[in-house]
């Protein structure tokens, strides 16, 4: 495997599965700014969409070996990388780039990779929920009120949304154990733990633990000492089900690739199109400020919108110079900007700030 990819300043943007769910949305945000090159293990499959923006497209199948070439001036990972593929050639070519498909363990994989090779392009792990979205609004928030020394993360999962085949891999790591912190240090928890009844917007929504990249992020850009991210689904049905499953123990002995069918039947059943929507919580110094992102259009599309910023961020066409080496969504140097930036997308963010309170929490307890 011999892939190079080497900057051009006035090529395209290469969108590593730019057809998918995903990058179906982004190349119809990017496009209008950027000539876009899309590619995937079918190009039959983005002809539509090829025409629609105005994009080329080409085959890079991330699991053949076929090498990849091409010159560009920038990339965005919307396809899981498993290999770091994209990320290595991209680190070689010296090619701003960002990847918002990470789950954590990979996400510190790439970092580790990054800080190895000193790259001296813009590299941005943006795979936070949405696209980077939600450590964006923790950033936004933290600025508000001085700091952040304790995020929480609510988020209501629409299951009438359409959903991309790689949010279920995100999401088959439900039977894996892992780091967070808390009071400033390092825990073990379990997915699917430490329930509770959370206002996301006008809903109640029930929600529970899941493993997230900013639950490792935060602490190391913002100084939060207590990291929390939980997920519940719009129909309690559905949470009440997944919880039921995960007591009887099936994410764990149900694990192996004999299972994988009924893991993916249980967890992906995408809809037609649903709204998506989140809470962030931040606490300083006696004091919380508590933002709802809503987005109409979807996670799919929400997913997208934190690409494009990511996308501006790594190109320096966010008023701010291109970061060099590696980066995380928060770390942006204009987290001021994010209520603007995302209701030209489409995007509301409604923020209030008051004394310090548990997340939204509308019992205080456990539920």
């Amino acid at each position: 495997m011999n892939d190079e990819l080497g900057l051009d300043a006035d090529g395209p943007v290469l969108l590593v599965g730019g057809y998918g769910t995903v990058g179906t949305e982004l190349a119809r945000l990017a496009a209008p700014s950027w000539p876009l090159t899309l590619t995937g293990r079918t190009v039959e499959r983005g002809e539509a969409l090829a025409a629609e923006t105005g994009a080329r497209l080409r085959t890079w199948d991330l699991a053949d070996p076929t090498p990849f070439r091409a010159r560009v001036r920038a990339v965005v990972g919307v396809v899981n990388d498993p290999d770091d593929r994209v990320l290595r050639a991209a680190m070689a070519g010296g090619v701003p780039f960002a990847d918002v498909t990470r789950w954590t363990a990979r996400m510190q994989r790439a970092a580790t990779l990054g800080a190895m090779r000193a790259p001296h392009s813009p590299v941005l792990l943006s795979s936070a929920w949405m696209g980077g979205v939600s450590s964006l609004v923790a950033a936004h928030l933290a600025a508000g009120v001085g700091g952040a020394d304790v995020v929480e993360v609510a988020i209501r999962w629409d299951v009438g949304d359409r959903a991309g085949v790689d949010s279920v891999e995100f999401m088959d790591r439900l039977g894996l154990d892992y780091e967070v912190v808390r009071d400033g240090r390092r825990h073990t928890v379990a997915p699917l733990s430490e329930v509770r009844r959370v206002r996301i917007g006008d809903d109640v929504t029930r929600v529970a633990r899941i493993d997230t990249p900013e639950q490792f992020t935060l602490p190391l850009t913002l100084g939060t000492t207590t990291a929390t991210t939980r997920i519940g689904f719009s129909s309690a049905a559905s949470t009440a089900a997944l919880l039921a499953v995960k007591r009887l123990g099936f994410f764990r002995w149900g694990r192996g690739d004999r299972f994988t069918p009924a893991r993916r039947a249980l967890l992906y059943a995408p809809g037609r199109g649903g709204t998506a929507r989140f809470r962030v919580d931040v606490t300083h110094d006696g004091r919380t400020s508590s933002a709802t992102v809503t987005d109409p259009a979807g996670q799919a599309h929400l997913t997208a919108v934190g690409a494009l910023l990511a996308l501006r961020r790594v190109l320096g066409t966010d008023g701010a110079p291109a970061p060099r080496g590696v980066a995380f969504p928060e770390q942006t140097p204009h987290p001021d900007r994010l209520p603007g930036d995302l209701d030209a997308l489409g995007v509301t963010l409604r923020v209030s700030t008051g004394p310090v309170r548990a997340s939204g929490d509308v019992e205080g307890r456990a539920a």
